[in-house]
């Protein structure tokens, strides 16, 4: 869902001190907790020139990769809260906290959530020749038979999905983490592995030249680039799902209003033609919640992926 200010309320933020006309006269650094190249980062400058014409600033794109992501975190969490720093990352956001300890910041208390920009949907594929067709025929298959699937590495949402799926069906799925999921795709279309969650934009290649089968999504609904792919939900497995996504935050004290500004700059920046196209080409729906529903929305979601991860004892490598 994206938000559009009124006018007049857009208006009357500008009008606020210390929001619009102090950040229009330095840039605004957003930090990304990954590689150039990635498909955050790719996100990130993607937004960021839209974002800064809105806010009247311009947006410079920074990475910080390493240590899934609490690089850049730990630089936005001693942040002075006012706008100028933010940071721009990814479901890990949710899940660090239940990984990693000995953090010199607190995931709960260190940061204010802005908007979740970007979804970035999961699909299960299997390679050319796997003796099933559909979820019902690759759950039974892998109840009697060990399954070897790939992902990105420990701990990603692709191996977060996968021990979901493994412990309410009881498949015998077999993990086999890659240093990205590109180099999971390439070995499901070599017939290396048996199957692999990856996103739909780095599935979309393949599947495009049929060197792999996609046997549902991982989303609550269909998606309308792949209507005819039923989700695992419908497909035997009620309630599932899990999608990958990536999200903005500012420093915990930022202003009210300068976080709602930041906002309404998402929203203005998810709603441009040329965004949009691109988005539609990497498979990834544009989202920009509003900062109150992002807020719920990662109550929730922390307790249940930190439960996935407790049950099935992942551990980052």
């Amino acid at each position: 869902m994206t938000l559009r200010l009124p006018r007049r309320a857009a208006l009357a933020l500008l009008a606020l001190p210390g929001i619009a006309r102090a950040q229009s006269t330095r840039a605004i650094r957003l930090l990304v907790g990954f590689a150039p190249g990635g498909a955050a980062d790719t996100v990130a400058r993607l937004i960021a020139p839209r974002l800064g014409e809105h806010l009247g600033a311009s947006v410079v794109v920074e990475n910080r990769a390493g240590a899934s992501g609490t690089i850049a975190a730990s630089a936005v969490a001693q942040a002075a809260p006012d706008g100028a720093t933010l940071l721009f990352t990814t479901l890990s956001h949710a899940t660090n906290p239940f990984l990693l300890s000995g953090l010199p910041f607190d995931y709960a208390t260190a940061f204010a959530p802005v908007s979740q920009v970007v979804l970035w949907p999961q699909l299960l594929a299997v390679k050319n020749g796997f003796p099933a067709r559909d979820v019902a025929a690759f759950l039974a298959h892998a109840r009697a038979n060990p399954v070897s699937y790939g992902t990105p590495g420990n701990a990603t949402a692709q191996h977060l999905v996968a021990e979901m799926l493994r412990m309410r069906t009881g498949a015998r799925l077999e993990h086999i983490p890659y240093r990205g999921g590109a180099d999971a795709a390439r070995d499901l279309a070599a017939g290396v592995l048996d199957a692999a969650f990856m996103t739909t934009s780095t599935a979309l290649p393949l599947l495009q030249a049929n060197r792999v089968q996609m046997l549902a999504v991982c989303t609550p609904e269909r998606l309308p680039s792949y209507p005819e792919t039923p989700t695992i939900a419908e497909s035997g497995v009620p309630g599932f799902a899990l999608s990958d996504w990536c999200a903005m935050f500012a420093p915990a004290g930022t202003p009210e209003a300068t976080i709602r500004r930041i906002h309404a700059g998402i929203a203005f920046a998810l709603a441009q033609p040329e965004v949009l196209r691109r988005l539609d080409d990497l498979s990834s729906p544009p989202l920009g919640s509003p900062p109150e529903a992002f807020a719920a929305f990662l109550r929730e979601e922390g307790p249940r992926l930190g439960e996935v991860i407790r049950s099935a004892g992942i551990r980052v490598s």
